[in-house]
């Protein structure tokens, strides 16, 4: 369940519709999770780091008013695909696509944000595919977690928030490192695709300021396939079209 869905056709969720031919990495649970768990609460101004299809920057505009959220893409087709995504979305007015690296985006950034999310690469190892773009987006070299750490401590705001989604045991690593940055983590939710299964992700939130860590958990579904936990369903039902 938590693993990247390969299909190629458009996804089609309540709102808007995510075209994907021309994108690595397709429409999976982990961008739906993210999308739908960051608090949004007082954003006013919102950044996607690697925003792929724009899927997670197109649903922070369903669930915000007026936010204007800028949404950063390293490769410039899948940063194509996801600007037509988000002209074709309610809510192209506040959507906009940047083909930058994150570490020239900062560079050139003046403006500060209130909520920065990002869906990381996260293989820091392990055998390179024959696939280069699935390389870039699936293993840490264009975006080593330094990078991306350092872009959220200097783009969030002083109140603002920065949250990511990572397998757990490289959340668990990723929340130790972002300490390094005056990054601390005030929020952690331990995600299953089923009861008695381990623990797969971690939907982690930062803050510039320590806080005591609210810690939770979520199970996706029961047994049964498609069989979804009450949790789930209200955390992603405005969004999945069958839901």
């Amino acid at each position: 369940m938590l693993k990247d869905k390969v299909q190629s056709q458009p996804f089609q969720f309540k709102q808007f519709t995510i075209n994907q031919d021309c994108c690595s990495m397709k429409i999976g649970t982990d961008g739906v999770l993210l999308g739908a768990w960051a608090n949004t609460e007082n954003s006013s101004k919102v950044l996607d780091i690697g925003t792929g299809t724009g899927v997670i920057a197109i649903m922070l505009a369903q669930r915000t008013d007026g936010a204007q959220i800028v949404a950063v893409e390293i490769d410039e087709e899948a940063c194509k695909q996801a600007q037509e995504n988000m002209e074709a979305s309610p809510w192209k007015e506040r959507l906009s696509a940047v083909n930058l690296p994150i570490q020239d985006f900062v560079r050139q950034s003046s403006d500060k944000f209130d909520l920065i999310v990002s869906n990381p690469p996260f293989f820091s190892g392990g055998t390179f595919s024959e696939n280069q773009d699935r390389n870039n987006v699936r293993h840490t070299v264009k975006l080593p977690n330094g990078d991306l750490l350092n872009a959220a401590r200097n783009l969030l705001s002083k109140g603002g928030k920065f949250c990511v989604i990572l397998p757990y045991i490289e959340g668990l690593r990723f929340k130790e490192s972002a300490q390094r940055y005056n990054l601390y983590c005030t929020k952690m939710t331990e995600v299953k695709s089923k009861e008695g299964k381990p623990i797969e992700r971690l939907l982690l939130q930062f803050e510039h300021e320590q806080k005591p860590l609210v810690n939770d958990s979520l199970t996706i579904q029961h047994e049964a396939r498609h069989d979804y936990t009450k949790e789930y369903i209200e955390l992603t039902g405005s969004f999945y079209l069958n839901m």
